[in-house]
């Protein structure tokens, strides 16, 4: 069976996202048509969604510019999974201290962006993630740290004590880049426990 998975197009990691869901699927024997998201209409046709990294203002004001926002919130609705990274995170929070982005309220959630430095201060640490038997290896880049948590959200992954990963319904996001890496767990993680149950 193929998985079709739709990445935000406007922005961010979309080629590294790709395959990383590619990776995913071949782990469970399918396959994975990528579909790159950059105008309205193709999301209700979609079994998952990537929102990569990049820009938050910018994916938030291209998002709602081209009717993109309400089709990713009816996705969320109904049930369907969705991977939000970096700034996918931020968008997708309630709350992204910050009145330029119009946020997707499908991740209760409040971010804070840039908390953990700019480009020169990125790293990579090992994080242990709930549902992973062994850490993963996390590259932070300008990464958002999540500051509140709503009482339904899951935490999965700290650092510093910091929320860095967390699951709220059908939808996962994390401050760090998963896609930057060969291990394609956090995808698997937040894919495919729903697509196949």
């Amino acid at each position: 069976m193929t998985l079709r998975a739709g990445v935000l197009a406007v922005q961010g990691d979309v080629s590294e996202h790709g395959d990383a869901i590619e990776r995913a699927a071949a782990a469970h024997d399918r396959t994975a048509e990528v579909v790159e998201i950059r105008e309205a209409g193709l999301v209700p046709d979609c079994d998952v969604l990537l929102l990569p990294g990049g820009e938050s203002t910018t994916i938030s004001r291209l998002i709602h510019r081209e009717g993109i926002a309400e089709e990713i919130e009816s996705h969320v609705d109904a049930g369907k999974p969705v991977l939000a990274t970096c700034a996918g995170l931020i968008v997708s929070a309630t709350d992204a201290q910050d009145d330029r982005v119009d946020t997707l309220n499908v991740i209760d959630v409040s971010v804070e962006r840039n908390a953990f430095g700019r480009q020169k201060d990125s790293f990579e640490a090992p994080l242990d993630v709930t549902g992973l038997d062994e850490a993963f290896p996390a590259v932070f880049i300008r990464a958002p740290v999540i500051d509140y948590v709503g009482e339904d959200v899951e935490v999965l992954a700290a650092w510093d004590d910091r929320p860095v990963a967390v699951r709220d319904g059908p939808v996962v996001g994390t401050s760090f880049h998963p896609e930057l890496t060969e291990d394609p767990r956090i995808h698997d993680l937040a894919f495919f426990d729903s697509v196949e149950s």
